[in-house]
């Protein structure tokens, strides 16, 4: 004990000493003059405190490590935001003084000013549903339907007559991986893994799978959609990756807010007429995204679904939207549901 405690003296004694020697930062972002939250039309003002009036060469200033300008001096520093992204951004000044450089951060967030609009529908038709497909992507192609089904042990891909349920062909997943959202694109089936940070490519005639991708990083893979280009995947946050579909290397990013409140657990995603529609985890509604944003602009409360299907032991939260560009109505459905829905969004 006495051992320990001689090296913990010892320990708080260079602490403190350190601490003594700790330059004085001469020059500091004025965090008082920044606001809680912006938008995309306000403009950032920076002010540089500089209580002992020393002489100052020029300052740079940087925002997410990218030069957003600079000045010979210390006066108030003003940049427009319409070009960033929603989300938290880094603020970084680099102060040059005397042959010296000191440089200070901060953050601030960026919201959405979008008021969502509230959207309704009408139920066109209402199909039988696989009780046993935990519905992880739902997706036309070509005016068939496929889904991909999630769990482990259970997971899968199948190719749907939507009128009957019945499976034309299954796909099943190696028992250790766990199925989530699917897309398409360039005649390939895009399927993400929970937690086992890899995407599997199939044929998208035969649903033979021809490789598997690893993820840039290590994440969850929950929705993914394509704009006919990229593909667009969430992974639990508000974020959506933009990626490189040979690669799954990273192209871009959004976050994605409704007006002034982060939207995290966005899972289902389906590309329709230049929106990201966005099933929303353990929420009864899917939001409409902006893809260039990342700002919420619908919301579609499809609660009354839930009061139309058969409540089994399994049957668990809405998730699946696909969309039918020939008859332009939206297909959704839920994990385990005995029923899909076709609806159309009413003017």
């Amino acid at each position: 004990m006495k051992k320990y405690n001689a090296l913990a003296f010892i320990l708080l004694g260079l602490l403190l000493t350190h601490c003594a020697g700790t330059k004085e930062d001469l020059f500091s972002i004025n965090e008082e003059k920044l606001k809680g939250q912006y938008t995309l039309n306000d403009a950032l003002s920076v002010e540089i405190i500089n209580p002992k009036t020393e002489k100052i060469d020029s300052i740079v200033y940087e925002l997410n490590d990218t030069k957003i300008g600079s000045q010979k001096n210390g006066a108030l520093f003003t940049y427009p935001l319409k070009d960033q992204k929603l989300g938290y951004n880094e603020v970084k000044t680099s102060v040059y003084y005397g042959g010296a450089t000191e440089i200070d951060s901060t953050r601030i967030e960026i919201v959405s000013d979008v008021q969502p609009k509230l959207l309704t529908y009408t139920i066109v038709n209402t199909y039988p549903h696989d009780t046993n497909a935990y519905t992880q992507g739902l997706e036309f192609y070509n005016g068939v339907l496929y889904e991909g089904t999630g769990q482990y042990g259970k997971s899968s891909i199948r190719k749907i007559d939507f009128k009957t349920g019945t499976i034309d062909i299954k796909i099943d997943l190696e028992q250790r991986f766990f199925g989530e959202g699917i897309t398409f694109l360039n005649d390939k089936i895009y399927q993400l893994t929970w937690q086992e940070n890899t995407a599997f490519v199939y044929d998208a005639k035969t649903l033979k799978k021809e490789k598997q991708l690893t993820y840039y990083k290590k994440m969850e893979g929950w929705g993914l959609t394509s704009d006919g280009k990229h593909l667009y995947m969430t992974d639990s946050s508000e974020r959506i990756h933009i990626l490189n579909p040979d690669t799954f290397e990273p192209i871009d990013y959004i976050n994605i807010y409704s007006l002034g409140t982060k939207i995290d657990s966005v899972n289902e995603l389906e590309w329709i007429d230049g929106k990201i529609y966005g099933n929303v985890y353990q929420k009864d509604a899917l939001a409409v995204i902006n893809p260039k944003t990342g700002a919420v602009e619908g919301i579609i409360n499809l609660a009354d679904l839930k009061t139309k299907i058969t409540k089994l032991p399994d049957t668990d939260v809405l998730n699946g939207i696909a969309y039918n560009p020939a008859t332009k109505t939206i297909f959704v459905t839920g994990k385990n549901w005995d029923k899909m829905f076709e609806i159309r969004i009413n003017p």
